[in-house]
């Protein structure tokens, strides 16, 4: 008998991304839709470790994508999202048909594809793509129902790919040659090099002073105004931006009048008693355009200069007034507002400013990228009739009335009149006693109809005081040519110019769309990234670069040039666009990235280059020369300062070394600042004489981490190498001299209570015989006493227990230490126990690292990330370096993935498991026959 059809249930299940979206659709689409979300993706690229065994040394097995068949990639559902994938199941069973809802740009498209894959629903499969979460949109968004696009699914993927294959073979190398933990990525590093850049610049600039002159002038009526200097006897006078970033003066056709304080403060003087003449009175027109509705990135920057936001914060904040219906998609780079939206922000505009403040007609605007395509709209107030900010106060929190305020004013004012105004330039002159001419002027915009203004400002970055004041609104008084006027208190005022500003979070975002590097969803992530990983920092809103970027960026500037060229990244955007439009195959250009066509420069691929690389000099990669002779170099502990060894210096000396510190910007890093941290840190050494035992020498010295003495282990010389006994191969010849195993040198910190200059000899003695053994307990177990980071203490196995002072450390008896074990470990109620140790603030997280006692032993955590303190080093022995690189190590292995502990409790499921292997194998292989069958489903 054929099987039974199923009964219809008249269900339709819709699938949308984020549970914060269910309600709200849900609400809109009435009785028989039944809205859930898959929570995010629910599947991606599994690390090389996590693939079975079969595969690993396949293809497959480097970046889990099938090099030798057109790049397919092999896909896992997330662990954590399989009971989310059966309850979807489950669900789609219960269903007619499937509503593939999620996001309206790229991702969301490949989320869409990714559930179509997983599910392989036997309903029709209908995409619903809609850019706000209102009736109207549910509504029009039914109706305009449609087919997955997969030109857009394929442009995703190709990215997920090619971020797999950038990442997975350049950031070994730095592995390598730079630290541990550290990661290249195709957006990330370019960002990178752009603020390290920008540091370079500051490093390098040298300031140049100048001189200028204001004064107040004022009519016969009182009526007093400011002015500036701008030419002595016709030349113009020098302002900051007449110089180069040398100190320079730029050349110029014009002649230049560069004032120094002497010249300056002559001038003053000798215009003491003269009278001024206005020679010149113009007015200009003055009329200004209300900015475009945001964008992504044009509301993170404005975001970050108003609200004082970082990208991260605003985009979460409009996710949640996206998925609640307050504003439409927050992921665009279009300006495009639809007919509703303008109709409505001119209503608005009419009733709250008048009928004179919008123009006859409505704005159009266009995106400066032709590529401009992630969602059909700006970010506006969600609706056909927009909810005034007043309106929606009481039910959003104080950030997301800041925010969706922000929007709405922006929207609104974008389809309001243009302001108008006028600018009047005034000059005047005066002989001075010296015979020279002055020339003062004075500018000031006069705003007589506000238009757009009424409702929004757009705000501007940090610039320089000049063109501050330069554009700065302000009101003259009505002069005529020839019009006498008295000059006032006039002042001569010094200048410096000063360096190219360092970028904010607003202006890279700026930086990065105007190279057209990346795309809106890009942006925030890439900049979290790029702090995460510990390159870039903030100093109030400044990005400031650490060290260890600099030597990232060198070795890819070296070694990868045309992977963080900008031109080179703006192109492989160009390219996915193609890809997305089904312009370009996806395959052959992932061959031309990934293999090339020959071995130049233009044409060769990304493994040539990275099995061409040859040797890179790490020591090289990792140093930055302050002056002739001190480097700073990037150590496995930080950066450090080393002087180069002077010509004729003893053999055996070491270089001079000083720390860096974390919160030293590079650009401070000056030769001054070099000689200052060499004098403070200078390394001190006291000979305190020969151990009477083994004839060595004894000496104190300032280190690192402190205080401290050690002895002087000689080389052996060459006659005792020639006295070693010779070893023999089987055939009687002898085998190569062995070189002698180092012998490590005893060490010991001095106590708190001595320095290098007053440590003698039988103290140092006394110190390098620690650990003293105190003798053994009951069992058998023997009591030493040392003293270690966190003081001093008694050790008995793994049992530690501290003492009250150093001094005791020769003065404990065993049945003094024998009475402490006899008492109980106190530390107070669990949850007052206080950290064991403290080791300051990370400089990754920016979190304080400590140690605590866990169920499973003492670990080391800085609140977001945890790692057991490893076995054998005891808490006393435990640095701050180490905590800081275990930290470090446990980030790069990334979370600790607890699957296997739940095989056991499913042992007949996991033996089903391997048997649908060759299935997950063969699905990358028949991806085109997939979302071939996925288009005739949703007919």
């Amino acid at each position: 008998m054929p099987p039974k059809a199923k009964e219809k249930t008249g269900k339709k299940l819709v699938i949308v991304e984020s549970p914060a979206k269910v309600k709200s659709i849900a609400k809109y689409l009435g009785e028989g839709f039944d809205v859930d979300a898959s929570v995010g993706h629910i599947r991606d690229l599994p690390q090389p470790s996590e693939l079975p065994t079969e595969l690993k040394k396949t293809s497959v097995g480097k970046f889990a994508v099938d090099l030798d068949n057109d790049f397919e990639p092999y896909y896992m559902v997330y662990p954590d999202k399989k009971k989310r994938v059966s309850e979807l199941k489950a669900k789609l069973k219960e269903a007619d048909e499937l509503y593939l809802a999620t996001d309206a740009d790229r991702e969301g498209e490949a989320i869409a594809w990714h559930l179509l894959q997983v599910l392989k629903p036997k309903v029709p499969v209908r995409r619903l793509a809609f850019t706000e979460i209102t009736k109207e949109g549910i509504a029009r968004a039914l109706e305009n129902m449609r087919e997955l696009d997969t030109d857009l699914v394929d442009a995703q993927e190709t990215r997920r790919v090619l971020d797999r294959l950038y990442g997975y073979e350049i950031s070994p190398v730095l592995w390598r040659k730079v630290a541990r933990g550290l990661s290249a990525g195709r957006v990330q590093s370019v960002a990178t090099r752009l603020v390290v850049e920008r540091e370079r610049e500051r490093m390098a600039f040298i300031p140049a002073g100048y001189w200028d002159v204001k004064g107040n002038f004022a009519t016969t009526d009182g009526e007093a105004f400011a002015a500036k200097l701008s030419a002595v006897d016709g030349a113009r006078v020098a302002t900051g931006r007449d110089f180069d970033d040398r100190g320079q003066l730029k050349t110029t056709r014009n002649k230049l009048a560069h004032l120094d304080q002497e010249s300056a403060q002559s001038l003053v003087a000798n215009l003491s008693k003269t009278d001024f003449e206005v020679t010149s009175v113009e007015d200009k027109p003055y009329t200004r355009r209300p900015a475009a509705p945001f964008t992504t990135s044009t509301l993170q920057q404005e975001a970050s200069r108003k609200l004082r936001w970082s990208s991260k914060i605003t985009m979460q904040i409009a996710q949640r007034l996206y998925e609640n219906g307050y504003i439409t998609y927050m992921r665009t780079d279009s300006v495009f507002l639809s007919g509703e939206a303008v109709t409505a922000a001119r209503k608005q505009a009419t009733e709250l400013y008048g009928a004179d403040s919008v123009p006859a007609k409505p704005r159009v605007y266009k995106a400066k990228s032709d590529a401009a395509q992630e969602a059909h709209e700006a970010i506006r107030p969600a609706g056909d009739m927009f909810r005034r900010p007043k309106d929606v106060r009481s039910s959003l929190s104080k950030d997301e009335y800041a925010l969706y305020e922000l929007i709405w004013k922006r929207t609104v004012a974008s389809q309001m009149a243009d302001a108008k105004g006028f600018t009047a330039t005034i000059k005047l002159q005066g002989t001075a006693s010296d015979q020279r001419v002055a020339e003062f002027s004075a500018s000031g915009t006069v705003i007589t109809f506000r238009g757009f203004l009424s409702a929004y400002e757009e705000g501007k970055d940090e610039q320089p005081v000049e063109a501050a004041a330069e554009n700065a609104e302000a009101r003259l008084p009505q002069l005529a040519v020839g019009q006498q006027l008295a000059g006032d208190e006039l002042t001569a005022l010094g200048h410096e110019t000063t360096p190219p500003a360092r970028y904010t979070e607003a202006s890279i975002v700026a930086e990065l769309e105007k190279r057209e590097i990346g795309r809106p969803s890009t942006y925030a992530p890439t900049i979290s990234t790029i702090m995460d990983r510990g390159y870039v920092t903030k100093r109030g809103g400044a990005l400031v670069p650490s060290w260890i970027a600099f030597s990232v960026i060198r070795l890819l500037e070296e070694h990868f040039a045309k992977y963080v060229d900008y031109d080179f990244t703006a192109r492989l955007e160009d390219d996915l666009d193609e890809i997305a439009n089904g312009q370009r195959a996806r395959t052959d250009w992932l061959n031309l990235f990934y293999f090339g066509k020959g071995a130049d420069a233009e044409t060769e691929g990304l493994k040539h280059v990275v099995d061409n690389l040859g040797d890179i000099d790490a020591r090289a990669i990792n140093s930055i020369k302050v002056t002739d002779d001190i480097t700073l170099r990037v150590g496995k502990f930080g950066p450090y300062l080393e002087r180069a060894i002077p010509e004729g210096a003893e053999e055996g000396t070491e270089p001079q070394r000083a720390n860096v510190p974390e919160d030293l910007a590079p650009d401070e890093l000056t030769a001054e600042k070099a000689e200052e941290l060499f004098a403070n840190s200078q390394v001190s050494e006291k000979d305190l004489g020969n151990d009477p035992e083994t004839g060595r020498r004894i000496v104190a010295k300032d280190g690192r981490y402190g205080a401290y003495v050690t002895e002087i282990i000689p080389e052996p010389t060459a006659e005792e190498l020639a006295a070693l006994p010779v070893e023999y191969y089987k055939n009687g010849k002898p085998k190569p001299p062995k070189k002698p195993t180092k012998v490590k040198p005893r060490t010991a910190s001095l106590f708190k209570s001595m320095t290098v200059e007053s440590v003698t000899l039988e103290e140092a003695l006394k110190l390098m015989s620690l650990p003293r053994v105190l003798g053994a307990d009951a069992e058998g177990e023997e009591i030493t006493v040392q003293n270690g980071r966190f003081g001093p203490y008694l050790k008995k196995g793994s049992d530690s227990r501290s003492i009250e002072s150093e001094e005791q450390i020769f003065t404990i008896t065993l049945d003094e230490a024998l009475e402490i074990y006899a008492q109980p470990k106190q530390r107070g109620r669990r949850a007052s126990v206080p950290p064991l140790a403290e080791f300051g603030v990370d400089p990754t997280s920016e979190k304080n690292i400590v140690v605590k006692d866990g169920r499973f032993g003492p670990y080391i955590t800085d609140g977001v990330t945890n790692i057991t303190v490893p076995r054998g080093t005891s808490l006393e022995e435990l640095t701050r370096e180490q905590a800081i690189e275990l930290l470090a190590d446990k980030r790069a292995r990334g979370p600790v993935k607890r699957t296997a502990k739940k095989a056991p409790a499913k042992k007949p499921a996991a033996k089903k498991a391997p048997a649908k292997k060759p299935a997950a194998k063969k699905a990358p292989a028949k991806k085109a026959t997939a979302k071939k069958t996925t288009a005739k489903k949703t007919d």
